[in-house]
Formats: structure tokens, sequence, C-alpha cells
């Protein structure tokens, strides 16, 4: 097999991983908002325990479902701006697929954070396409200290900010043990060019 032979597999296998992941985020998002709008009513302010449009605990008081809506951004950043945020989510996919085709083949990690943003990324913008707002229903915390309601698009987000910060933090110290795992192996996990020819 040539190299280009070689390169052309490995960007192959690169692209897998990310449609994958990126694919597996946005089944498991629209698949749990489904359920969620179909088994449980709208979460309102105020309702007693156990009555109607009360969260339903999962996990006691820490973990609880409640269903919501939200026209604005992450955790409910950004207000009622569902539009602008449609618009900025297909160029947030751009900017995403993009990386990967220039950098993605280099780093797994960074394959991962970034397939796993735009899964995120994808599976709000669907919302925001067929309903107007985002369906959140994941409500943690203690007591009346609550974090802000999410899903899983929102969790799928939150996990590849920390994964590229990492990558920022350590991202030469990972390469260089990286490179040590190839100088041990004998595998040669560097792709000229970026993939390209």
């Amino acid at each position: 097999m040539t190299d280009r032979h070689v390169i052309a597999s490995r960007v192959f296998r690169v692209w897998l991983v990310f449609g994958a992941i990126a694919l597996a985020v946005v089944a498991l998002d629209q698949a749990s908002k489904l359920w969620v709008e179909s088994s449980f009513s709208l979460v309102s302010s105020g309702a007693a325990p156990g009555t109607p449009g009360a969260p339903t605990p999962v996990i006691g008081d820490l973990v609880r479902i409640a269903r919501s809506w939200n026209d604005g951004g992450i955790f409910g950043l950004l207000g009622a701006s569902a539009a602008f945020l449609g618009i900025a989510s297909l160029v947030v996919i751009a900017a995403i697929l993009w990386v990967e085709a220039r950098q993605g083949v280099h780093s797994l990690l960074l394959t991962v954070a970034l397939a796993l943003l735009l899964g995120g990324a994808v599976g709000n913008l669907i919302d925001r396409l067929r309903y107007g707002h985002v369906v959140d229903w994941v409500d943690t915390g203690i007591g009346n200290l609550r974090w802000y309601t999410f899903n899983v698009a929102d969790a799928a987000i939150s996990i590849a900010v920390v994964l590229l910060l990492v990558i920022g933090l350590f991202g030469p110290r990972l390469a260089r043990t990286a490179a040590g795992v190839e100088t041990r192996t004998g595998v040669d996990t560097q792709v000229p060019n970026g993939g390209h020819p």
C-alpha cells in the first residue's frame, strides 16, 4: 500500500469517527426530546411537587426532568433570539467542518471534541427550525440551588468545550506524549499536509 493510500485510509477513518459521534449525539438528543415532549408536561414555576407542571424526580431532587422551552442560547443565554442563533449555528457548523478538515486528522481528541460540538449544534438547530425554540429537560441541583435546565445537545457542547480547553492548555504536551507512543510502537500517526495530497 502506498503512502497516499495509507493517508487516504487514515483520513477516511477520522471522518468516519467524526460523523459517527456527531450522528449519535443528534440521534440521542432528538430521541430524548421527542420522549420528553410526548411524556411530560411543561414545568410551571411554583408547581408543588407531585402536581401537574412540577419537575419529575429522577435521582431525588438532585436530577429531575423539567420540560421547558428555551428560545435563547445554551443554558438560556442571549434571551429570545432563536432566529439569530439559528443563523449563528449555521456559521458554527461550517467552522467546525472547516477545522476538522484542516486539523482533525492530527488529533483524535480534537476530532471527538469537534464531533460533539457539531452534534450539539445540529441537535439544537433542528429544534430551532422545527419549533422556534429548543426543548430543554435536564434539571440538576440541590434544593433551590439549580443549574440551568439543559438537554443532550447542550451537554455535548459543554463536554466539547472542556475538551477544547484541555487541547488548548495541554496540546503540546499531548502531542509529545503521542510522539513518544509513535516512537515506542513504530506507528506514525502524523499525516502530512493535513491529509491533503
